[in-house]
Formats: C-alpha cells, sequence, structure tokens
C-alpha cells in the first residue's frame, strides 16, 4: 500500500513539473506558479479519494486475502509435512516389526527342522538297532541250524561208518538217539570249555 502511495506521489510530481514546462515555456523547473500547483493539487486529492474509494481497498484486501491464503498454505504444508513424518514412522516401525517377526519365524523354522533331524536320526538309530538285532538273532538261527544239520550228518556218517565196521546192520532210531545224546554232550563240553 505505501508503494502504490509513493508511485501515485511520484506520477502527480512528474505531471506537475510537464504541466509546468509546457504552460510557461519559458519556466524553469525551480520557478513556483501558485495556479497551476494548486488544480495540481486539488486533481491529485480526488484523484487520491477515488482510488482510495474504489482501489486502494479493493487492492488491499486482495493482497491481504493473498497473504492470508499464503499463510494457511504454508500452514497445511507443515501439518502435511508432520503427517508424512509420522506416517513414515509408523512405516519405519511395521517394516521392522515384520523383520523382527521374519527373523523369528527364520528361527523357528531352523528349530524345527533341527528337531526334525534330530528326530529322523534317532529313529534311523533305533531302525539300524532293530536291523542289527533282527540279523544277530537270524545268525544264531542259522547257526543252531546249521549245527543241528551238522550233527545230523556226523550221526549218519558214524551209523555208516560203524556199520561198516561191525558189519551189521544196527537200529537206526536208537542209534541216531544215542549218538546224537553222545554229540549234544560233546557240544556242551566244547562251549564250557570256551
Amino acid at each position: 500500500m505505501r508503494i502504490l502511495r509513493l508511485s501515485g506521489a511520484l506520477v502527480t510530481f512528474n505531471a506537475t513539473a510537464l504541466l509546468a514546462q509546457e504552460a510557461g515555456g519559458g519556466s524553469t523547473l525551480m520557478s513556483l506558479q501558485v495556479n497551476l500547483m494548486f488544480w495540481t493539487l486539488v486533481i491529485f486529492a480526488i484523484l487520491f479519494v477515488l482510488l482510495s474509494k474504489f482501489a486502494f481497498g479493493p487492492i488491499t484486501a486482495a493482497v491481504e486475502a493473498r497473504e492470508k491464503a499464503l499463510e494457511e498454505a504454508i500452514e497445511s504444508a507443515k501439518r502435511d509435512r508432520e503427517s508424512a513424518a509420522q506416517l513414515l514412522e509408523q512405516h519405519r516401525a511395521a517394516i521392522d516389526q515384520a523383520r523382527g517377526e521374519a527373523q523369528a519365524i527364520i528361527a523357528e523354522g531352523r528349530a524345527t527342522a533341527e528337531k526334525m533331524r534330530q528326530s529322523l536320526l534317532d529313529q534311523t538309530r533305533r531302525e539300524q538297532q532293530e536291523l542289527l538285532e533282527r540279523a544277530r538273532v537270524d545268525i544264531e538261527s542259522e547257526r543252531d541250524k546249521a549245527v543241528m544239520q551238522l550233527r545230523r550228518e556226523a550221526v549218519e556218517l558214524a551209523l555208516a561208518g560203524a556199520s561198516k565196521v561191525i558189519e551189521q546192520n544196527l537200529d537206526s532210531a536208537k542209534n541216531r538217539q544215542l549218538v546224537e545224546t553222545y554229540l549234544g554232550s560233546l557240544g556242551t563240553l566244547n562251549v564250557s570249555r570256551q
């Protein structure tokens, strides 16, 4: 508003100086002409009143409205920036929480995998022990069968050899029982010596 008043005063001053030069012809810038000065002041006063009533008020109101709008925009920008900062912090907190949960899930998965691995190892060891035990039992059973088979063959050979030696046919069931008893007693004697 001050700038408008100052510019109006300068325009008026320049206009009066130009009018003074035109009217006097030979007058200088420093010479005073009261008549011209009076009408210049009257025109200036009328122009000032008109501008104050019709121009300065709306211009001032427009400038104040613009200032108010700018201040509100600045305040709105500050609020938006603060809101964005809060949102950013919330998002960072959510990301940190998600990372923590992911780490917990990974740790839980590793622990579960380790438990499963240990369980599978234990199960494999048990199955291995069971297989070894079954194999041991099968081996002992086969050994006992082989020993019994050898005894039968030994009895058969002994009977065949004895019948050749004595040249007579002995009762095979009775002799077989006698030889098996003898061989059984030999087996217990050999086991007790070891």
